[in-house]
């Protein structure tokens, strides 16, 4: 009888044991997903931006991997750059406003290239001829995995005179670093070592 008293006892000890141990696991368990539970609900608030609006509502902006963007806003700057530099009209101020804004985007680089062709005449008989100038970019194809990043521009230029229509292949090469953002320049990038590598006729179309 006394043997039998001693063995329920030692089995009840086994079970609260037992117990004990299967309960210290629930309690980590669930401790373990509270704290993870925790993380993802700071980290899902650090991606939300509160703007007051006057001070009288609340809006909400979701920010987003800076790094996410960079491509679409490399490719954006480069394709800004050459619209700008590159699309001329007849009209002396909107060639020089169009081309201050167009150098704002890269570095002295392009500034030659534009010193030269104003030496040489081509703005002056851009307006004496009443010539339009329209660029049309048909890819740009950026390297992100060395830095400086390289940028290698497939364009159009069509030079649209009161005769005839000429369509050039125009193909440029860059270098992309990385810049402070302004009104100047959104995409806080700049153009380096600006090169055109190809600018040739294609074709000519009578009007």
């Amino acid at each position: 009888m006394e043997f039998k008293s001693l063995k329920n006892i030692e089995t009840s000890f086994k079970q609260i044991r037992l117990f004990g141990i299967v309960f210290l696991v629930l309690c980590a368990g669930i401790t373990s997903y509270s704290v993870w539970n925790a993380y993802s609900f700071a980290e899902a608030q650090r991606q939300r931006i509160y703007v007051l609006d006057g001070g009288k509502s609340l809006m909400l902006a979701l920010s987003q991997d800076l790094s996410q963007n960079r491509p679409v806003e490399a490719r954006e700057h480069v394709k800004r750059f050459h619209e700008l530099f590159f699309t001329l009209s007849p009209d002396k101020k909107a060639i020089e406003s169009n081309i201050n804004r167009a150098l704002f985007l890269v570095d002295k680089s392009a500034f030659k290239y534009y010193q030269d062709m104003a030496e040489k005449g081509y703005y002056n008989r851009i307006v004496s001829g009443n010539i339009n100038q329209i660029v049309q970019v048909d890819s740009i194809a950026c390297n992100f995995d060395v830095y400086p990043y390289t940028a290698v521009t497939y364009a159009r230029q069509m030079i649209l005179r009161q005769s005839n229509m000429t369509e050039r292949s125009l193909i440029t090469r860059c270098n992309l670093i990385n810049s402070v953002r302004s009104d100047n320049n959104p995409h806080g990038f700049t153009m380096e070592k600006f090169e055109i590598v190809e600018n040739r006729d294609i074709r000519v179309t009578e009007r």
